[in-house]
């Protein structure tokens, strides 16, 4: 292109991406050309000639010819004359169809339901939810808040041959004791001041269905008592009523406590533990899984561009090291309100330090100064991490990474990484 943005030269490799003919294309606007999804507001070019400084694979979308919105990546430099003045600007790009298409691959790879994961803790967990899921045994699922166990629950429920019928979800750490009885079991007419007339509980509505029950170590002793009638003999009574109720409901349970340590402290019920504890799964922190941060960034900053109509392209290096970095004591769903937080002052290209929640902004962070990490720095890391999940075993490191053994050894050689307690490789 020259200093009016007009293109003075378009290749045969150009046509083929683009649909577009050279001849159409010579002389005409670079943005009539190309009808980038940053052409006006983050032009790549324009920053390279108003800079000097070269873009180099900068990802976004085109429109062909047909209509086809694709994805490409970019690259820039200034274009000198041979006395070294700027006479425009140079773009090279390549097709990335072939690349997205293998990401979607992955993507279906590490996802289960709604839920996604390429971690081993969270691997193992998707390969029993299918053999759990055809059974009608209670389940215990465990986890810090912020985890994903509603998505747990609901994949188990979608999974089972119950998939059909109702998914309903109580929050049982949400509602007073009284009213959660009510919410559970139903009332008939007169049952308590104000129940002017009969009302389906929970287990009503999840009839042939599944009932998550969530937060289930904050209920009360004498409802504890009532929920382990209703798991033994799968019949319940409304409040105000004298008539038992059959329940063909599936039960699945979830906390964020300790249960076993409740019920040595005598504040749950050791029979009620056991009879909810038939199959438990638990979910790692998000601290723990840590390679799945990039793939749980991505999937927000797709749904949230859908959502607020937006072309966000994804994270910058520093944000991802400063993601990297961060404990996530609110865990995915922290995560993904750090995501839609930057939605709010990022109006296009990548996600900067800037666009996030002040507590996760470089001059709030303790430690390093995580916008001076680089790449390197950052897959360091993440190989670090790796090998100690693993114990330092090389073949398992190098299948939850994705490369082989080989590439693994080099990478260790670069950036010398050994075990703790010893100085070589």
């Amino acid at each position: 292109m020259d200093l009016d943005w007009r293109v003075t030269f378009f290749n045969q490799a150009a046509e083929v991406i683009t649909g577009i003919p050279a001849a159409a294309a010579l002389g005409q606007q670079c943005c009539e050309v190309f009808r980038a999804n940053i052409c006006e507001s983050a032009c790549v070019l324009r920053h390279t000639l108003e800079t000097g400084k070269p873009v180099v694979n900068q990802p976004v979308a085109i429109l062909r010819a047909d209509g086809k919105e694709i994805p490409i990546s970019i690259s820039t430099a200034l274009l000198k004359d041979e006395r070294g003045e700027v006479v425009g600007g140079v773009e090279t790009f390549r097709d990335l169809s072939l690349v997205e298409e293998l990401r979607r691959k992955i993507h279906r790879q590490y996802r289960l339901e709604d839920i996604l994961s390429k971690s081993p803790q969270m691997q193992k967990i998707f390969t029993l939810l299918p053999e759990i899921a055809r059974s009608d045994s209670t389940v215990l699922i465990q986890g810090e808040s912020g985890t994903g166990k509603e998505l747990v629950a609901r994949a188990l429920h979608n999974l089972s041959r119950r998939a059909k019928a109702p998914f309903v979800a109580v929050n049982c750490g949400a509602l007073p004791d009284t009213l959660l009885e009510s919410e559970l079991f139903g009332h008939t007419a007169g049952a308590f001041t104000d129940a002017r007339r009969d009302r389906l509980g929970r287990f009503a509505l999840a009839e042939k269905g599944t009932l998550f029950l969530d937060e289930i170590g904050d209920i009360s002793p004498a409802l504890q008592v009532r929920l382990l009638r209703v798991l033994e003999e799968r019949t319940y009574m409304p409040l105000g009523s004298s008539k038992s109720v059959k329940a063909d409901v599936r039960i699945v349970t979830a906390t964020n406590k300790d249960l076993a340590q409740l019920v040595e402290e005598g504040a749950f019920r050791t029979d009620l533990y056991y009879r909810i504890n038939v199959v438990k799964l638990t979910l790692p922190r998000l601290a723990e899984r840590k390679e799945d941060i990039p793939l749980l960034a991505q999937h927000f900053i797709e749904r949230f561009n859908k959502l607020k109509e937006k072309k966000l392209l994804g994270l910058s290096h520093a944000v991802l090291a400063i993601f990297m970095h961060h404990d996530w004591p609110g865990n995915i769903r922290e995560l993904e309100n750090a995501i839609e937080h930057a939605f709010i002052l990022c109006s296009s290209g990548l996600i900067q330090p800037q666009h996030l929640p002040e507590h996760l902004q470089p001059e709030y962070q303790s430690g390093l100064l995580l916008t001076g990490l680089t790449l390197d720095e950052v897959e360091k890391r993440a190989l670090w991490e790796a090998l100690e999940r693993h114990q330092w075993r090389r073949l398992a490191t190098a299948r939850e990474l994705g490369i082989d053994k080989g590439t693994l050894r080099r990478k260790i050689n670069r950036y010398g990484l050994t075990p703790p307690g010893k100085t070589g490789d």
